[in-house]
C-alpha cells in the first residue's frame, strides 16, 4: 500500500488512476494475498469502544464506596464490641447490596449491548477480479466493494460508479434529507460535503454504487470521533458526590455522639472504662444508617424499571438522580420533537388548494377542499400532480407486518410522504406502475434541484414526469395547468406561484413543485436516449405540494410539563431557521420573539456571546452537531444542569460532556450509545419528561428514607441520655441490642419501601433543585431530630416509666434488673416502632396528604409494617429472643396503648402539611 495516511480530501480530488496507485489496488480489487497482510498491518474494520474495565472491577467498585467503607468498619466495631450478630448483620447487609448494584448495572450494560447495530456485518467486494461476501471486520484500505439500497457503508471510500445514489449522513452532520452522491470531485460546504466519499456508519437509502476504501476502522472519521470522545474522563455524578458527603457528615455525628457519651459514661456516671467503651461502640453503631446504601441502591434500581417502561434506558444507576437537577435540555428537533416522517399538509393548484388530513406515514387521513373529503377523480389537475408524485418517486412504504411494528421505507422521508398522500386518495404504485411503466428516469442532483421520469402511458404515447425544488423547475416550464386546461405560463401565475411557495415557507413547511410534458413515441423512439437537455424542456406547471415534519402528538404536553418545572428547552438542528422557528412556535417551545442563531452566526460569536445567548429564548438552526459540544459547554458555564440529545457520531462528544448524554435507541449509531447516559428506546422527547420526573422521584424518596431513619436515632439516644444525666438513677430503658433491632430489624423494609415511593403529586411544577442542595438539608435535619425525633422521645419514654408505675413506681425505685425491667424496655422499644409505623406513612409525602395518595397504595411499606410487628411479637414471645434482645410479653392494656400511638402522629403531621399547603407552598410561576 503505496500511502496509509491518505486523507479523504486528498482522495476526493485526486484522478482514480492516482488514487488506485496511493492504494496498490485497481478496478479488479485486491488479490486475497495482500488483503489478508494488509489486514494484519492495519487491523479490523471495527470501531473500538475504549477500554472496557474487568467485571471483577466492576463488582468489586461496589463495595468500596465510602459508605460501604463505612459499613464494613461498622462491622468490626460490633464484633469488636462482643456483637458478633450485629457484625454479621451489617456485612450481609453490604453484601447483598454490593451484589444488587452490580446486577442492576450489569442489566443494563446488557440492554445497551443490545442495542448496538451500526456497522454492517457482510460486504460485497471485489477480490481478485470476482464479487465475494466478506465479514465486514476483515475490509481494509484498497478494497473495492459494492453498495445499495439499505447498506450501512462500512469504510470511508472514494466512489468510483454511481447510479442515482443517496446516502442518510445525518450520524455524521445531523442533517435529515439524504444526500445525493456522484463519481465526480465536487466541495461543497463543510466537513463531509464531498460528493464523491462515503463515510463509514451512514446508510445507503436509495440507489447503487461501487466505491474504493480508503480508511477503516478507528481511522475513519466515525473512528476519529469515537476516540475523542473515549478520551474524555467521567465525572464522578452528583449523587455520588453527596453521599459521600452524607456519610462523611453522619461519621461525625455518630463518632462525636459515641465519644459524648464514653466520656459522660465514666466521670458522670462513674461505669468502668471497658463496659463504657462499649457502651459508646454500640451508640456508634446504632447512629450510622446501615439501610441508607440498600434503599439509595434499590431507589435507583426500581427508578430505572420504571423508567425502561417509559422507553428510556439507564446505563449508569446514579444517572437517575442526576436527571432530576436537569434545568436545560438541548434537544434534537428530527425524529426527537417531530415524528421523523414528512406528511404532506396542503396541495396547491392554480385552480384550488387542498389541505390534507392525517399526520405521520398513515394512509387514514383525507385530502380535503372546505373540509370536505374530496376524490382525486374529480379534479384532472389534483389527479395529474397525485400521478407525478407516485411515478415520479423511488421510494417504498412497506406496511407493519404486525400491530407492534412501524412501517419500513425503504427510501427517502419526502418521497414516502408522497407515497402516503397517494394513498390516501386511493392510489396503488403497483397498479399504476402496470398502467404506466417507467421506461427511463434522469435522477436528482443538487445542480439542476429536481427528478425527472419518462412512463410509457396506456395509448402508447411518453409522459415525462418531473418534481424537484420551485426553482429548479419553474424555470423549465413554459405552460401551466389550470382547471384541466393548458395554457401559456404568466408573469402572474410565476407571482401567484412565488406567493404561495413562501407563504408555505413562512410557516416552516417544505414545498416540491410538480410539472410534465406528453410526447409522442416517434419524437424520442429510443428511451435511453432522453437527456437532460432534450427532456426537461417545454414542461407544462402542476402545482406544489407543501410538507413538514409533524410534531410528535405527545410534545405539546411533555414540553408544558417542561416549563412548569422550570427546564429549559433548547432546539439544535440541522435544518433550516424558518423551519426550526415554526415548530418551535408550534409546540410552545419558544415564543415567537425567540431569537434564532445558525450555524454560520455561531462560528463567528465569541464563548461570552454565546454564554449570554444560552441565557434567554434561543434556537439553534443549520448546526453541525460538533457545534452541540460548545452550545453544551456554555450552558454549563452558566451554572446549569444540561441534558443533551443526539444520535450521530459527532453527537458523542456533547453527549458525553453534558451531565446526562441521552442517545437515540431507534436511530442512534454505536458512538452515540456508548458515549450516552441514557438511551431511549423510542427516540422521543415525551421519554425525557418521563425520565426527569422519575429522576427527581428517586431524589425525593431518598431524603424520605433519611428523614425516616434518621428520626429513630433520637428516641433511642434520649434514654441513654436519661441514663447519664440523672448518673444512672433512670436505668437504660433501652439496651444496645434492642437499639439495634430498631435499625437493622423493624426498620429496614418500611425504610426500602419509601424508596419505592411514586412521584409525589406536584414534583413536576416545582424548579430543579438547586445544585448547592443537599441531601441532609435543615428541613430534614429539624423534622428528623425536632418533630419526629423528640415526639417519639417523649412517647417512648413515657411508655417507660408508664410500665415501671403499674409496679408501684414512684413510691418505690425504677427497676434496673429482672422481669419489671425487661417489660419496662420491651414496652420502650414497642413505642418507638409503632411510632416508626406513623413516620413511615407520614415520610410518603412531603406536602402532599397522604389521604389524596391513598395510604395503603405503597404495598411494600404496607408490608414493611405487617414485618415490624411480626418481628417486635417475636422478640416479645419466643424464649430464646427473649434472652437475647431483653424482652419481655406485654399485655393487652400495652398492646392497646402501642396501636392508638400512631394515629394522633398521623393526624398532628396532616394538619402540618395542610398549613404549608395553604399559606407557605405556592406553585412556582410557569416560562412563557
Amino acid at each position: 500500500m503505496g500511502n496509509q495516511t491518505i486523507t479523504t480530501d486528498s482522495a476526493a480530488s485526486m484522478t482514480l488512476a492516482d488514487l488506485d496507485q496511493q492504494l496498490d489496488t485497481s478496478a479488479q480489487g485486491l488479490s486475497a494475498t495482500t488483503a489478508s497482510t494488509r489486514l494484519e498491518t492495519v487491523g479490523p474494520n471495527t470501531i473500538q469502544h475504549g477500554q472496557k474495565q474487568s467485571q471483577l472491577l466492576k463488582f468489586l467498585k461496589n463495595f468500596t464506596s465510602l459508605m460501604a467503607l463505612l459499613l464494613w468498619v461498622s462491622g468490626f466495631v460490633a464484633l469488636f464490641a462482643g456483637m458478633p450478630e450485629l457484625g454479621i448483620a451489617i456485612w450481609a447487609v453490604n453484601i447483598i447490596n454490593g451484589c444488587f448494584s452490580f446486577w442492576q448495572e450489569h442489566a443494563a450494560q446488557k440492554a445497551t449491548d443490545s442495542l448496538r447495530k451500526m456497522l454492517p456485518t457482510y460486504v460485497n467486494v471485489v477480490r481478485d477480479g470476482k464479487v465475494t461476501q466478506i465479514d465486514a471486520e476483515d475490509l481494509v484500505p484498497g478494497d473495492v466493494f459494492q453498495l445499495q439500497a439499505g447498506n450501512a457503508i462500512p469504510a470511508d471510500a472514494r466512489l468510483t460508479e454511481v447510479s442515482s445514489l443517496q446516502v442518510d449522513e445525518s450520524a455524521l452532520t445531523g442533517e435529515s434529507l439524504p444526500v445525493f452522491k456522484q463519481a465526480t470531485y465536487a466541495k461543497g460546504d463543510g466537513k463531509f460535503a464531498l460528493q464523491n466519499v462515503v463515510f463509514a456508519g451512514t446508510i445507503v437509502t436509495s440507489g447503487t454504487a461501487t466505491a474504493t476504501a480508503i480508511a477503516t476502522g478507528m481511522n475513519t472519521e466515525f473512528g476519529k470521533i469515537a476516540q475523542l470522545t473515549q478520551n474524555q474522563k467521567q465525572t464522578t455524578s452528583p449523587l455520588q458526590r453527596e453521599l459521600n458527603r452524607l456519610t462523611q457528615q453522619l461519621s461525625l455525628i455518630a463518632i462525636g455522639i459515641g465519644i459524648a457519651f464514653f466520656v459522660l459514661a465514666i466521670f458522670f456516671v462513674h461505669y468502668p472504662v471497658a463496659k463504657s467503651f462499649i457502651f459508646a461502640l454500640g451508640m456508634i453503631v446504632a447512629f450510622i444508617p446501615e439501610g441508607l446504601l440498600p434503599t439509595v441502591t434499590l431507589s435507583l434500581a426500581q427508578g430505572t424499571t420504571r423508567m425502561a417502561k417509559k422507553h428510556a434506558l439507564l446505563k449508569d444507576l446514579n444517572s437517575v438522580e442526576t436527571l432530576g437537577e436537569t434545568t436545560v435540555i438541548c434537544s434534537d428537533k428530527t425524529g426527537t420533537l417531530t415524528q421523523n416522517q414528512m406528511t404532506v399538509n396542503h396541495i396547491w393548484l392554480p385552480s384550488q388548494e387542498y389541505t390534507v388530513t392525517g399526520t405521520g406515514y398513515v394512509n387514514n387521513g383525507h385530502i380535503q377542499l372546505h373540509n370536505q373529503d374530496f376524490p382525486a377523480t374529480q379534479d384532472p389537475d389534483l389527479a395529474r400532480l397525485l400521478d407525478i408524485a407516485l411515478l415520479n418517486n423511488d421510494t417504498q412504504v412497506v406496511p407493519a407486518s404486525d400491530s407492534q411494528s412501524t412501517i419500513k421505507i425503504l427510501g427517502t422521508p419526502t418521497e414516502a410522504g408522497l407515497v402516503i398522500v397517494t394513498d390516501k386518495a386511493g392510489l396503488n404504485k403497483t397498479d399504476q406502475l402496470k398502467a404506466t411503466p417507467r421506461l427511463a428516469e434522469l435522477p436528482f442532483d443538487s445542480d439542476r434541484k429536481r427528478m425527472t421520469t419518462v412512463q410509457q402511458a396506456v395509448d402508447d404515447s411518453r409522459v415525462l414526469y418531473t418534481k424537484g425544488a420551485l426553482d429548479g423547475v419553474i424555470q423549465i416550464c413554459d405552460q401551466i395547468l389550470d382547471g384541466g386546461q393548458v395554457r401559456p405560463i404568466t408573469d402572474a401565475d410565476r407571482t401567484a406561484i412565488d406567493s404561495a411557495n413562501k407563504k408555505y415557507a413562512a410557516e416552516g413547511l417544505r414545498s416540491l413543485a410538480f410539472a410534465y410534458r406528453t410526447e409522442a413515441k416517434t419524437v424520442t423512439p429510443d428511451p435511453a436516449a432522453y437527456t437532460i437537455a432534450n427532456a426537461e424542456q417545454h414542461m407544462t406547471f402542476v402545482g406544489l405540494a407543501a410538507m413538514s415534519d409533524p410534531p410528535r402528538p405527545e410534545i405539546y404536553d411533555a414540553v408544558k410539563q417542561c416549563h412548569r418545572a422550570n427546564i429549559r428547552i433548547i432546539m439544535v438542528t440541522g435544518d433550516s431557521a424558518l423551519t426550526a422557528k415554526s415548530i418551535a412556535v408550534k409546540i410552545g417551545l419558544t415564543s415567537d420573539q425567540a431569537q434564532v442563531i445558525t450555524g454560520d452566526q455561531l462560528d463567528k460569536m465569541s464563548d461570552e456571546e454565546l454564554q449570554q445567548a444560552v441565557k434567554g429564548e434561543v434556537i439553534f438552526a443549520r448546526v453541525a452537531p460538533e457545534h452541540k459540544f460548545r452550545i453544551v459547554t456554555m450552558c454549563q458555564k452558566n451554572g446549569e444542569v444540561v441534558a443533551s440529545t443526539g444520535d450521530g457520531v459527532n453527537d458523542a462528544p456533547a453527549l458525553k460532556k453534558a451531565d446526562i448524554g441521552i442517545a437515540m435507541g431507534v436511530t442512534g449509531t454505536d458512538v452515540a450509545k456508548d458515549a450516552a447516559d441514557m438511551i431511549l428506546t423510542d427516540d422521543n422527547f415525551a421519554s425525557i419528561v418521563a425520565a426527569i420526573e422519575e429522576g427527581r422521584t428517586v431524589y425525593s424518596n431518598i431524603q424520605k428514607f433519611l428523614l425516616y431513619i434518621l428520626n429513630s436515632n433520637v428516641p433511642e439516644a434520649i434514654p441513654s441520655v436519661l441514663f447519664l444525666l440523672t448518673r444512672g438513677l433512670v436505668p437504660l430503658p433501652l439496651t444496645v441490642m434492642q437499639i439495634l433491632t430498631v435499625d437493622l430489624g423493624t426498620d429496614m423494609l418500611p425504610a426500602l419501601g419509601l424508596g419505592a415511593e411514586k412521584s409525589e403529586p406536584g414534583i413536576m411544577d416545582q424548579p430543579p433543585r438547586p445544585r448547592k442542595a443537599h441531601l441532609l438539608n435543615r428541613s430534614i435535619i429539624w423534622k428528623a431530630f425536632g418533630l419526629y425525633g423528640l415526639g417519639a422521645s417523649v412517647i417512648s419514654s413515657l411508655a417507660y416509666f408508664f410500665v415501671n408505675s403499674t409496679y408501684g413506681w414512684p413510691s418505690i425505685a425504677l427497676a434496673a434488673s429482672g422481669p419489671v425491667y425487661r417489660e419496662a424496655t420491651t414496652m420502650t422499644l414497642a413505642a418507638i416502632v409503632f411510632c416508626q409505623i406513623a413516620a413511615a406513612i407520614n415520610c410518603r409525602t412531603q406536602v402532599s396528604s397522604v389521604f389524596k395518595i391513598g395510604i395503603f397504595s405503597n404495598h411494600h411499606i404496607i408490608f414493611g409494617i405487617v414485618f415490624e410487628v411480626f418481628l417486635l411479637a417475636c422478640l416479645m414471645y419466643v424464649p430464646f429472643l427473649q434472652g437475647l434482645f431483653n424482652t419481655a410479653p406485654l399485655g393487652g392494656v400495652e398492646w392497646l396503648i402501642l396501636i392508638c400511638i400512631p394515629i394522633p402522629l398521623i393526624l398532628l403531621e396532616e394538619g402540618r402539611k395542610y398549613l404549608v399547603r395553604r399559606f407557605m407552598h405556592k406553585p412556582q410561576a410557569t416560562m412563557a
